[in-house]
C-alpha cells in the first residue's frame, strides 16, 4: 500500500530533511517536526519547489520534551486525518569516552536517542492502535550490533537499545496490521559523522537517503542501509575480536 502522510522528526537537516526531499519527489504529504522552526520553514521550501503539489506541515519539537512528543504527534494527526508512516529519526551523536569527565555530553545522548525514541514510538503506536494501520519505522545504526569504543560507546549502546526495544514493537505487533521496520545504516555523511574522516565505506547524503527510502518502502523488518556492504558486514561484526572493533571507532 501507499502510505501517503508520513510524519518524520529531526527533519530539518541531514538524514531527516534528505528522505523528506525524497518523499516530495514521491508526492507524499509530510508532517514535519525538529527544534528550529526556521530551519523547517527553510526545508518546507525546498520540499514544494520539488513537488508544489504535496501538504508539507511543520511544527516545533524538542524530543527531550516528552508531552510535547505526544502533543505533537496528535496535532497531527488531526490536522492530517490519519498518518500512515511515522519515522523516528531524530538524535545526537555527541559523546565522550567513559570516565573521562563528558558524563553530561553521555546523558543527552542516551536521552535524547532512546528515552526520547521511547515516546516517540509510544506515541505513534497509540495512533496506529486508534488508527487499526501505520507503519513505525526506527532508525537504529550499525553501531548497534556491538559494542564500540570512545566517543561512540553510549552511542552504541543506544542504538542496540532502540533496535531491541522496535523488535519487542513488532513483536507486540505481529497480528495486526500495524508494520515495524528497523533501519542500521552504516555511515552516510551528515553533521553528526562529518569528523569521522576515516569512517569506512562511508557514502554521501543523497545516496544514502535513497537507500534509506528504498528500505522504508519495502516495510521490510530489518534493513541494513546501504545494503552492500553492511549487510555482510553485520556478520563480520558479530563474530571480531574486540581488536577489530577497536579499529571501526
Amino acid at each position: 500500500m501507499t502510505r501517503k502522510r508520513i510524519l518524520i522528526t529531526g527533519a530539518s537537516a541531514g538524514l531527516g530533511l534528505g528522505m523528506a526531499k525524497r518523499f516530495a519527489a514521491m508526492g507524499r504529504d509530510l508532517a514535519l517536526c525538529a527544534r528550529r522552526l526556521d530551519a523547517l520553514e527553510s526545508a518546507r521550501d525546498e520540499l514544494l519547489a520539488i513537488n508544489p503539489d504535496i501538504k508539507v506541515s511543520l511544527r516545533a519539537l524538542d524530543v527531550n520534551d516528552h508531552a510535547q512528543v505526544f502533543e505533537v504527534f496528535r496535532a497531527f494527526q488531526n490536522e492530517f486525518g490519519e498518518l500512515d508512516r511515522i519515522i523516528v529519526n531524530a538524535g545526537i551523536g555527541n559523546g565522550a569516552p567513559i570516565g573521562t569527565g563528558g558524563f553530561q555530553h553521555n546523558l543527552a545522548t542516551a536521552q535524547t536517542n532512546f528515552c526520547a525514541a521511547l515516546a516517540q514510538c509510544e506515541a505513534a503506536v497509540e495512533i496506529f492502535r486508534a488508527q487499526n494501520h501505520g507503519h513505525l519505522v526506527t532508525l537504529s545504526s550499525m553501531s548497534a550490533w556491538r559494542g564500540l569504543k570512545g566517543s561512540i560507546a553510549t552511542y552504541a549502546a543506544t542504538k542496540a537499545g532502540l533496535a531491541n526495544l522496535s523488535e519487542g514493537i513488532r513483536i507486540d505487533l505481529l497480528d495486526t496490521p500495524i508494520k515495524v521496520t528497523t533501519l542500521f545504516p552504516g555511515y552516510i555523511l551528515t553533521d553528526i559523522n562529518r569528523d569521522f574522516k576515516n569512517a569506512p565505506f562511508r557514502v554521501d547524503l543523497e545516496t544514502g537517503c535513497k537507500a534509506l527510502v528504498k528500505a522504508i518502502e519495502s516495510e521490510t523488518a530489518e534493513a541494513c542501509v546501504p545494503s552492500w556492504p553492511w549487510t555482510a558486514m553485520k556478520r563480520v561484526m558479530l563474530a571480531a575480536p574486540l581488536s577489530m572493533l577497536a579499529k571501526l571507532s
